[in-house]
């Protein structure tokens, strides 16, 4: 389309170079017509770089041109840079068109996240009176999917899943009008041409009979107690009505996930707030473009099923973020539970026929339809966090709402670089000429399925931003499937990255920061260059290297991996380790342990094959049993999650936890709070005065550090900072020393940012060496 613009005796010509996210979130018709405002010729094209722009016309119009593109970009643009290239005039040329795409060159051009659906389209959908009523695939420029339909770049419907459907007149006079808000939304679509929704039984038979529509139908079964899987966005999920106790007992068995709290879907936050407190930085997080699973603290009397969360302290809530879940939990008329469809740790289906074969024994019913998922996406997770600076989100999990969206890294003259990450909660990242792409949360890669996702994930990204890795950076563990497949990688440099080290550069780097810093980074389990078992590091380094100059003192891991999935087995460990070398069978544990394994433990925490460990995560977990939590984990690091759940508010008194010759030693405070629950003093406090102590160490040490290393900057990381409360107090405590803190903010604190860290490591080290 063509507009006419105004001649001139005098006049000016530029190309504008705008790189950034621009694509399929209406820069093009931003760009038509801010061009008409100023009267300018020309024209607007997407590249595989991002979009290009020729603008001619009186000069002091073509001067605001570079400047507006960046101020008044759409809502869901980001513009990094507008490079300005003068030309000359051609007086000739008479208006200013949107050009069809060129797709030839080296793709370049960041591809948008999946984005909530606009408050112009929710109107639309529940108009009677308009063509788009109850619709669930309704979007336009301005939301709506874009990262899980996209195959490849430019951002153009034949590159993306809606390449099958075939826009009737109506939608195609939208998506031809610069001035309509659905110019060029390539997943725009209505009840005559687009997706269709339908409701089916377990065995594919339809199930809508006698409702008006698919979704209708499913809301109906969902009342009546049925669990049903919900074809999304990024893929399947499992859902129930959350106040149904018989319903989430029956989810549970029927998806093997006995304990581990899920997450509710619920129609606004006039819902929400009727389960959970939820300030400021609560209601921004569930109302923004990502719409993440957001953690707060669960309201007394909460009309929720305890089965959501047992021993849970908090409600992970969420916000409709397409038009179909609009519709449903609408239509249903009580939160739901809306959890990821998949089976324990499989990752979740989202390709259909996989998706019947392996949900079919666990929904009664498929509320599904026909636009097929690019990329499986699980949902995003966040909390909110009380720092020095303020209160501000913390992610747990990075995901749908937020990827792909770029990084900067310094990378100087580094090559372009891949780094696989890490085994649990995977992530990859692709990094080249200073920008970075994290995937999507991938998982735990302990099946074949997750170890598909991961390089399928990893050759999509590499097609999509057209990277060729020439340096492949890994975790030092050689038996993590993410090493071995970065060591099965040819023709590239290889760059290994100790576990804890990335943890420290990840955090260093999202800040734009090189180092020098003392990293105290606590998690569960990683491979220290001793050979042992880190997790509890005191770490003082840059990108490019780092020593530990400090650690939590070390104790056996007895049975190896099984001390994970069993946190008594810690319990004992470090109840020998503080002083009694036959220590008794706690009574809390007599019926879940018994005498026998608990005097079998000893014997492997007095073997010298016994592996050592420094890790906090795994002493949080002996804590968390002792003070009530379950002997065995029904999920990953559940002991530690339910001892800060338990810990009692405002709660500042702690035990002795010295600090001396490089060594944290708890072992005085594990006598003291094992004597004071022999005495009867509530759990609560005891796990209060525990994560106190834990704080007051940590802030100690890193201030003793500091000072004694010249640095005045602490980065704290790892997955046991995902605790809000060691988190906190930590940098409160860290902050009153005149220390600055650095958290992680783009990126989880635990090991979905580690691949991020491993990238900025390998590209520091390029840096140096060339």
């Amino acid at each position: 389309m063509t507009m006419t613009g105004t001649g001139s005796a005098t006049r000016r010509r530029v190309r504008l170079r705008v790189t950034g996210t621009v694509q399929g979130v209406g820069f093009r018709p931003f760009v038509y017509r801010l061009a008409a405002e100023l009267g300018l010729d020309g024209w607007v094209l997407n590249d595989i770089r991002g979009v290009v722009v020729e603008a001619e016309g009186e000069p002091a119009a073509v001067a605001a041109l570079p400047a507006r593109l960046e101020a008044e970009a759409p809502p869901l643009a980001a513009v990094e840079a507008v490079a300005v290239t003068e030309l000359e005039p051609r007086r000739g040329e008479s208006g200013f068109a949107i050009r069809t795409s060129d797709a030839g060159g080296e793709a370049a051009a960041p591809v948008s996240a999946d984005t909530a659906t606009c408050e112009d389209c929710l109107s639309e959908l529940f108009d009677p009176a308009d063509r788009r009523h109850r619709y669930p695939f309704v979007n336009c420029t301005n939301c709506g999917p874009r990262f899980t339909i996209v195959a490849a770049v430019p951002y153009d419907r034949p590159l993306t899943t809606m390449s099958g459907f075939a826009m009737c007149d109506r939608c195609r006079a939208e998506y031809e009008d610069p001035l309509d808000r659905r110019f060029h939304a390539q997943p725009n679509a209505c009840p005559e041409c687009g997706p269709r929704a339908r409701f089916l039984t377990a065995d594919g038979a339809d199930a809508a009979a006698g409702e008006p529509d698919a979704v209708a139908a499913a809301a109906t079964a969902l009342r009546r107690g049925a669990v049903i899987a919900v074809k999304g966005i990024g893929g399947y999920h499992l859902a129930c009505r959350a106040d149904d106790e018989g319903a989430v007992a029956a989810l549970r068995s029927r998806k093997h996930r006995a304990e581990k709290p899920f997450a509710l879907l619920v129609a606004d936050l006039a819902a929400a707030a009727e389960l959970a407190d939820l300030g400021e930085e609560e209601t921004a997080l569930l109302e923004s473009l990502a719409r993440p699973i957001v953690l707060a603290r669960r309201r007394p009397g909460a009309p929720v099923a305890m089965a959501v969360g047992p021993r849970a302290g908090e409600l992970g809530l969420m916000l409709p973020y397409s038009p179909l879940h609009h519709l449903l939990v609408r239509d249903a008329g009580v939160p739901l539970v809306l959890t990821s469809g998949n089976v324990a740790d499989e990752p979740i289906a989202y390709r259909d026929a996989d998706a019947r074969e392996r949900l079919a024994p666990i929904a009664d019913a498929f509320l599904v339809h026909d636009r097929p998922i690019q990329t499986r996406t699980d949902d995003s997770v966040a909390r909110v966090v009380e720092l020095p600076a303020g209160r501000r989100p913390l992610l747990l999990r990075r995901s749908r709402g937020f990827v792909p969206g770029v990084l900067p890294l310094s990378m100087g003259d580094s090559p372009p670089v891949l780094a696989c990450g890490a085994e649990l909660k995977n992530t990859f990242c692709l990094a080249k000429d200073g920008r970075a792409w994290v995937g999507h949360h991938v998982g735990d890669l302990g099946n074949y399925e997750t170890l598909r996702s991961f390089t399928d994930g990893i050759a999509h990204f590499e097609a999509l931003f057209a990277v060729a890795p020439e340096v492949v950076a890994h975790d030092l563990h050689p038996d993590y499937l993410s090493t071995r497949y970065a060591l099965e990688r040819e023709g590239v440099r290889h760059v290994g990255v100790q576990h804890h080290h990335a943890h420290l550069a990840a955090c260093l780097a999202e800040h734009g920061e090189a180092g020098p810093a003392v990293g105290a980074i606590f998690d569960g389990t990683g491979l220290g260059q001793d050979g042992t078992v880190w997790g509890g590091e005191l770490l003082f380094g840059d990108l490019v290297d780092c020593v530990r100059v400090a650690h939590l003192r070390t104790v056996p891991l007895p049975g190896g991996a099984a001390a994970i999935r069993e946190p008594w087995r810690m319990a004992c460990a470090w109840l020998r380790e503080a002083g009694d070398e036959e220590p008794g069978l706690p009574t809390s544990l007599v019926d879940s342990v018994g005498p026998r394994a608990w005097r079998n433990c000893l014997r492997l925490c007095a073997d010298d094959a016994s592996r050592p460990t420094s890790s906090m995560g795994r002493l949080f977990d002996a804590v968390g049993v002792l003070c009530g939590a379950p002997a065995r984990a029904g999920y990953e690091g559940q002991a530690a999650i339910e001892l800060e759940a338990m810990a009692a508010a405002g709660e500042r008194g702690f035990y002795d936890m010295p600090f001396a010759d490089g060594v944290l030693d708890p072992a005085p405070a594990l006598r003291a709070l094992r004597d004071d629950l022999a005495r009867g003093i509530a759990p609560a406090l005891v796990a209060a005065r525990f994560h106190e102590t834990v704080a007051r160490a940590t802030a100690i040490a890193c201030a003793g550090l500091c000072a004694r290393l010249g640095t005045g900057t602490v980065v704290l990381g790892g997955g046991v900072f995902q605790n809000r409360l060691l988190l906190e107090r930590c940098a409160a405590l860290l902050d009153a020393a005149d220390l600055r803190v650095l958290v992680p903010e783009a990126l989880p604190p635990n090991d979905g940012g580690i691949s991020f860290g491993q990238a900025a490591v390998a590209a520091a080290r390029m840096r140096r060496h060339r």
